[in-house]
């Protein structure tokens, strides 16, 4: 092909004036605020359910010959003027052809400037000291609380929970039994039935009815295993699933399972000598996107905007669209937030380092690992990790075989023992 390929995409929004479509290059990232400025329209990207609904009622009608454009009105981002003559598609038509296409199907075509390029977009983090002072920032920016000088008053999180505390202390102490842990899990009803539940599901396979706590520490998940998990499952309920959801994303606690089970998974693909903790592992995992629920507890008037936000961009990391809106993330908060609740250093750093893939320093592994399995899940459709490639020298440098962990992930997302367990986890 001659002429140079641009690689573009399409984002449908509507409003109560009807539906539109966006298109920008592939790599920027959608910015609603300035679409609705500029386009003085209150729009929003279309919902998976409201597109199907749309295409049914033939209210969308694609461009003959296109997989991805249609005949609606159409905002193109400024950053594609004089371009085209470049070629958007497989099938070799122009974008000076799509507008013309478009224009002379009585749609309209206006250009705006509504994207921020690739380039300019912070997908990294910065030194974890300055956690403290970005979260700080931050709030004092988006909240009426700025004169409060204490972060966690600030936050407005509650206390870690005294079963929490009491597990934590226990597995602190060399000298712990199964039955002193037993009695902590059995004070909480719903907690016991969680934990008799997830060692009785399909997943482990275990022989005989798990009638007790005692029963699935000693006979199924170990001690270890079951004081992170119950610890796991604590901390998730003692912030309020939020009402807001981003649209085509998986559900927190099935986010949550897939990603404790998938760790675990491929955990057990390493050598010996590298394999990390399994239940520090677990709670990891249980815990990686904790932050999702402090962003939406501890910014409510700003969270639904990051939902549209990660609607209108889902190929672009969680990272760069909070960055870009509220100059946090929600690793750096939650990372924050174990610290101040003396959680073990392996989770803390796990949380922190999720989303860096060459992240080497002190206890690697349990980020590293967490950072693999959120990756190759996104090869299914699950999760909300950005759809990129994991590096060579990543399974390298844990000991990992490629095939082998693709063929173990598959094996977990065809199993319907995940989705029943994180059902359980949600009530």
């Amino acid at each position: 092909m001659s002429k140079s390929f641009l690689v573009v995409r399409c984002v449908l929004v509507q409003d109560d004036l009807g539906i539109a479509q966006c298109i920008l290059t592939a790599d920027a990232m959608l910015d609603l605020n300035s679409l609705q400025t500029h386009a003085q329209r209150k729009l929003l990207p279309m919902s998976h359910h409201d597109i199907v609904k749309a295409s049914r009622s033939r209210r969308l009608t694609l461009i003959t010959g296109s997989e991805n454009f249609y005949l609606l009105p159409t905002f193109v981002d400024t950053s594609l003027a004089g371009k085209g003559n470049l070629v958007v598609d497989s099938q070799g038509g122009t974008l000076g052809t799509l507008r013309d296409t478009i224009h002379n199907q009585g749609q309209h075509v206006r250009h705006l400037e509504f994207a921020v390029p690739g380039s300019k977009l912070r997908h990294d983090l910065p030194d974890a000291g300055e956690d403290s002072k970005r979260i700080h920032d931050s709030i004092g920016n988006f909240t009426s609380l700025r004169i409060k000088q204490r972060l966690d008053e600030t936050l407005e999180i509650p206390p870690l929970s005294a079963t929490a505390d009491r597990i934590m202390q226990l597995r602190a102490n060399p000298n712990a039994t199964v039955n002193e842990l037993t009695s902590i899990v059995e004070a909480d009803p719903s907690l016991a039935a969680q934990v008799v539940s997830w060692a009785s599901s399909p997943y482990y396979a275990a022989p005989g009815k798990i009638r007790s706590v005692q029963d699935a520490i000693v006979r199924v998940l170990g001690f270890d295993l079951v004081s992170n998990l119950a610890v796991g499952l604590i901390l998730g309920r003692s912030v309020a699933l939020p009402k807001e959801a981003a649209d085509g994303f998986t559900p927190y606690w099935l986010q949550a399972v897939y990603c404790s089970t998938a760790v675990e998974a491929l955990a057990r693909q390493m050598p010996v000598s590298k394999r990390p903790r399994q239940g520090m592992m677990y709670l990891a995992g249980l815990l990686h996107n904790f932050g999702y629920l402090i962003l939406a507890h501890t910014f409510p008037p700003h969270f639904a905007s990051i939902c549209r936000y990660m609607e209108a961009n889902p190929a672009i990391s969680h990272v760069a669209l909070e960055n870009h809106l509220i100059g946090i993330s929600r690793e750096q908060i939650s990372a924050w937030l174990m610290q101040a609740w003396n959680m073990p250093e392996e989770v803390c750093i796990a949380l922190r380092y999720q989303q860096d893939g060459s992240y080497q320093g002190p206890h690697a592994v349990y980020a590293n690992l967490i950072y693999l399995a959120m990756r190759l899940l996104r090869q299914h459709g699950i999760g909300d990790a950005p759809p990129e490639a994991v590096t060579a020298e990543l399974y390298q440098r844990l000991g990992l075989d490629m095939a082998r962990c693709e063929e173990a992930i598959q094996k977990l997302v065809n199993s319907a023992d995940v989705r029943s367990i994180a059902d359980q986890m949600a009530h």
